[in-house]
């Protein structure tokens, strides 16, 4: 067995290295995850190989929950990455076996050696495709909690089931990318009336469309999607609009265009990450005179009052469901590419510089 193992980390603004790891002894309580599959996240992970990721700049008080502190070394970053599907070998603990396959959440790398009692491991179903459990342990998760904070926005704590917050309701989802193709199947799967995909780009509509989502073209040439979406979905005079809307880019003007699709006294549902902050979201406008809410969904923390019943592992849960539902569909129009390991700096400088355009591409090992 060799001596090292192998790393995919940013070494530097626009420079993706493969670093040689020491192979690491399994501990007794511990094992060895093989990697089997790891995805690539085209908005967090790229931040960091453009430079525009915020910790890099500023480090973040846990204490106060504010940025501001000292920042941490910015470079290397040397754990990118939270989709990865592994074979676990050398088990020192009854609770997983050998040849067991997990989804965790431990970067780039071809093996990690895990601990039980720190790390998140989702056993997956032997019946699933194991490519597509690169979203069991964290992806999913993130669009799942979007669909619990939508409930906890109708219901508060007293939340039952993810489709208490999109059942029979019109839902629109802005931005056509993973987080949004894969909320949106949640929200058709828990029982919406309506699900709408909004996106500029026409080969991310294109990949909507098979899964049977309606879209619309969001682009500065379409028909204001605000104003098809009113005039459509009418709930009474001077109520119109989405019960609920996802927002899923990471741009401010798609966090305005979620804020016009909404009826009165609506919330937007975030899901989206700004490096770049927000300042085309236009607060004196629908935002004021409809009453309008804005919750953040993101997936370090469930809605308040609802940690005891919906943790991460529940999440996972509901998001193999899906996986087990639509999981032929998933793999055949989310998934682009699968590239081998060695070519990730490759791939990664390439979807960094626009030089190569997909949804989603998974390393395998």
């Amino acid at each position: 067995m060799s001596d090292t193992e192998q790393n995919l980390i940013v070494a530097g603004p626009g420079r993706v290295e493969i670093a040689e790891v020491p192979h690491e002894e399994v501990p007794d309580g511990g094992f060895r995850a093989r990697t089997l599959f790891s995805g690539i996240s085209a908005g967090t992970e790229l931040t960091f190989l453009k430079g525009t990721n915020p910790a890099l700049h500023a480090g973040f008080d846990t204490a106060l929950g504010l940025f501001g502190a000292p920042p941490e070394q910015a470079y290397p970053v040397n754990r990118l990455g939270y989709m990865e599907v592994a074979r676990i070998e050398e088990s020192r603990t009854p609770a997983y076996r050998d040849g067991t396959v997990v989804a965790m959440t431990y970067g780039h790398r071809t093996a990690y050696v895990g601990d039980p009692l720190r790390d998140r491991v989702v056993v997956l179903p032997e019946d699933l495709d194991p490519v597509l459990g690169i979203y069991a342990a964290h992806m999913g998760p993130i669009c799942a909690n979007g669909l619990l904070h939508a409930a906890a926005d109708r219901f508060g704590p007293a939340v039952r089931s993810l489709g208490d917050g999109v059942l029979g309701a019109r839902v629109a989802v802005v931005g056509a990318g993973v987080v949004g193709l894969l909320t949106a199947l949640l929200a058709r799967r828990h029982g919406a009336a309506s699900v709408v995909i909004l996106d500029p780009t026409p080969q991310r509509r294109a990949i909507a469309e098979p899964l049977g989502i309606e879209t619309l073209d969001s682009g500065p040439d379409a028909d204001d999607p605000a104003v098809v979406l009113k005039t459509r979905w009418r709930h009474a005079d001077g109520d119109r609009g989405a019960d609920v809307v996802f927002q899923c880019r990471g741009q401010a003007a798609a966090l305005h265009l979620g804020l016009r699709l909404l009826r009165p006294q609506g919330t937007v549902i975030d899901l989206a990450f700004y490096p770049g902050g927000a300042d085309e979201v236009r607060l004196g406008e629908e935002f004021h005179h409809n009453g309008l809410g804005v919750r953040c969904a993101q997936i370090g923390r469930v809605p308040r009052g609802l940690a005891h019943s919906w943790d991460r592992e529940r999440l996972s849960a509901a998001t193999l469901d899906l996986l087990r539902a639509d999981g032929d569909a998933i793999r055949d129009h989310l998934v682009t590419a699968v590239v081998p390991f060695a070519e990730g700096p490759a791939v990664l400088t390439g979807l960094a510089g626009r030089t190569r355009q997909e949804l989603q591409v998974v390393l395998s090992f």
